[in-house]
């Protein structure tokens, strides 16, 4: 696997995490995996062992060749992780860019990064197949086509490209295309050209041998022009070769059984430190203490995708209920302000905090009654996965992943996990939070209701098995 990011040595969100977690459960299911990402400085050299490997690969950036030695660490189960160290384009304060805007080198680094992660194969033994994460590793397909000749070793290498969020597609000036060493004939619309522009990302969707995406109904959403960013007519060209396999949830990490994070531990069958959880967040957080009161948690980068367009504008309404709601994550400057004077008009029901915390993330997890995610479009989502095994009942927008892992309750049934609105507006929005807000005065059927959340299985074996087996199809088309 290829990756910009891999958790815990660097991640900004949800494709770190999946290649924390995934490599190794592919790796209990006998698929040897091997991970290769950048040596960023930020990757804390007295947390993580990074050894020499005693290799040295070049790999050429327009009419220069930059080698790197390869460091070597290790992810966990016996999976390897590689390090491509490239001082002038890794040793940064950040992955991409800073709070104000992306580093403006970054088709620079990330064609880069790609032809190295080629340079690696050879070292390792070819591997069977190469599975490429997001943009920043989807010129490797590209490379490994197109300029095969480069590469003769690697000739029977099948290549699956992976999306992980299609709003971002690294798209970057024409005056860039001399980095990449690629003949003009690739600059067309059958290849790289995007409307003038140069497409990373669209360089794996038309180079892969096969693609996948992070929920089924993402999947089918991105061939649609909304959901698509200009890419949706070739995800409809290539449709046969696309499939939805929903992300997992990391339980050793995220489980009320065994989070180090929390005030008191606790599991379906004995709730009691649930409870406990939810006073010790109020009190962290400065709000009353008050246990029959309902407290509604959000997780989130401040941003338009994330629903908080719909959040603001139902937020002076919602703080009329009597609940408690407490908001966690940066982003949005816009956001981010709205946020902090309605925490500080409501002082007894809003608490907000501008960070990314990933201890009060767990904290908010275990100690909140509701989770609030109404996202505008989300490709799989791990909040709602997480929520559901800490028993904190999930509201929201019914796209992706949300779509594919929430069950609207049903009271007569009593079946269901969460509360699900179909139209992206405001007053759906608070039509859910109210339905969710009227089932918790109903102490035994919200009970019941804790009970089916923490009952559901998104554990990532499952996700894995999805994975192997499609890399056997591959495999077996080569």
């Amino acid at each position: 696997m290829a990756s910009s990011e891999v958790a815990p040595f660097a991640k900004t969100g949800g494709l770190g995490d999946v290649l924390g977690v995934l490599p190794r459960a592919l790796r209990r299911l006998g698929v040897e995996v091997a991970v290769v990402m950048p040596a960023y400085s930020t990757i804390p050299r007295d947390r993580f062992e990074l050894r020499p490997t005693g290799w040295t690969v070049s790999a050429p950036v327009s009419n220069r060749t930059i080698a790197a030695s390869v460091l070597q660490a290790d992810l966990g189960e016996g999976v390897p992780l590689y390090l491509i160290p490239a001082d002038q384009y890794f040793d940064r304060s950040n992955l991409y860019g800073t709070a104000t805007a992306d580093y403006p080198d970054n088709a620079e680094r990330f064609a880069y990064f790609s032809r190295a992660v080629l340079a690696v194969l050879p070292h390792l033994g070819p591997p069977d197949l190469l599975h490429c994460h997001d943009w920043q590793t989807a010129l490797v397909p590209a490379f490994l086509r197109a300029d095969a000749g480069r590469y003769p070793d690697l000739g029977h290498v099948r290549t699956l490209q992976t999306i992980h969020n299609l709003g971002y597609q690294g798209i970057f000036w024409a005056l860039d295309w001399h980095l990449l060493n690629l003949g003009g004939q690739y600059f067309s619309a059958d290849w790289l050209e995007f409307y003038g522009n140069i497409n990373y990302l669209k360089a794996g969707l038309v180079s892969a041998d096969a693609l996948t995406t992070v929920s089924p109904t993402y999947a089918q959403e991105i061939q649609t022009p909304p959901f698509g960013y200009g890419l949706d007519g070739v995800l409809v060209s290539r449709r046969s070769a696309l499939t939805g396999i929903l992300n997992g949830a990391d339980y050793g990490e995220w489980s009320p059984d065994v989070d180090r994070f929390i005030a008191a531990p606790y599991s379906r069958t004995n709730l009691r430190g649930k409870a406990t959880c939810k006073a010790d967040l109020q009190a962290t957080l400065g709000l009353p203490t008050e246990p029959d009161v309902p407290l509604l948690g959000i997780v989130s980068r401040l941003a338009d995708q994330k629903g908080f367009d719909l959040l603001t504008a139902i937020a002076p309404d919602l703080l009329q209920r009597p609940l408690q709601l407490v908001v966690l994550g940066s982003g949005d400057a816009r956001y981010q302000t709205q946020l902090q004077d309605l925490a500080a008009a409501h002082p007894q029901r809003l608490a907000v905090r501008i960070a990314f915390d990933n201890t009060l993330a767990h904290q908010i997890e275990a100690g909140s009654d509701v989770f609030l995610m109404p996202s505008r479009y989300e490709p799989c989502g791990l909040n709602q996965l997480y929520s559901l095994r800490y028993g904190t009942i999930p509201v929201v927008h019914a796209t992706g992943g949300l779509e594919d892992s929430i069950e609207h309750f049903d009271p007569n049934q009593q079946t269901g996990t969460g509360f699900k609105f179909r139209q992206y507006t405001a007053a759906a929005f608070l039509a859910a939070v109210d339905l969710a807000l009227a089932t918790y005065g109903k102490p035994t059927v919200w009970r019941t209701l804790i009970d089916n959340a923490m009952q559901a299985d998104f554990s990532w074996d499952q996700s894995a098995m999805a994975y192997a087996q499609l890399y056997e199809r591959l495999i077996a088309t080569r």
